[in-house]
């Protein structure tokens, strides 16, 4: 998307033109709900952090302060802190055993079982990294943006967007490769 058709959104969305605000919901929501599911793992706190993300740009934008410029920016600050606060306000998970990271490995394929363990242990290993490291890494390889677009959606340089990268990939290699992996 260029960044005039973003400012043509905003200012539509700044005057509370309907179908501007519309348009911005239809274009965000879901890269913010696959940003949300990554980091959370549940669908039903995905779609409220999505919720939330939205009402609290409608709260900004009626009493003014809203994005002047970087929209989906300011719209994933919105859901970062979102669920940054969910984390805070939930006591640290205990950690799963191996059987209970598959929902019944016998009534699913092999293949989804195994999936769906890797994703489990992919989002283990995420929580292990800090708030700004995981969203790095989040919206850096899963969502694709580039470092400037995530320096400027963290209100960070992107050097410190590198760091962070390094970090915090670092650190997944440790955890994800000192795993033991089960042998078929």
């Amino acid at each position: 998307m260029t960044s005039s058709n973003e400012q043509e959104l905003l200012s539509g969305a700044l005057s509370y033109d309907l179908s501007a605000l519309a348009e911005i919901y239809d274009r965000y929501s879901p890269g913010i709900y696959r940003y949300a599911m990554r980091l959370l793992g549940n669908e039903v706190q995905a779609e409220e952090c999505v919720a939330d993300t939205f009402t609290r740009f409608l709260q900004a934008l009626r009493i003014g302060h809203g994005p002047r410029d970087h929209l989906q920016a300011y719209l994933y600050r919105i859901a970062h802190n979102w669920i940054t606060d969910f984390y805070r306000r939930q006591p640290a998970p205990p950690l799963p055993l191996d059987d209970a990271l598959s929902a019944d490995p016998a009534s699913l394929p092999e293949t989804l079982a195994e999936e769906h363990h890797l994703q489990q242990e992919i989002r283990l290993a995420l929580r292990a990294l800090t708030p700004d490291q995981r969203q790095v890494i989040v919206i850096r390889f899963l969502e694709g943006w580039e470092n400037n677009e995530v320096a400027a959606a963290l209100k960070k340089p992107v050097a410190a967007i590198k760091a962070l990268q390094y970090r915090g990939l670092k650190l997944l290699q440790t955890i994800l490769v000192k795993k033991p992996r089960e042998e078929k």
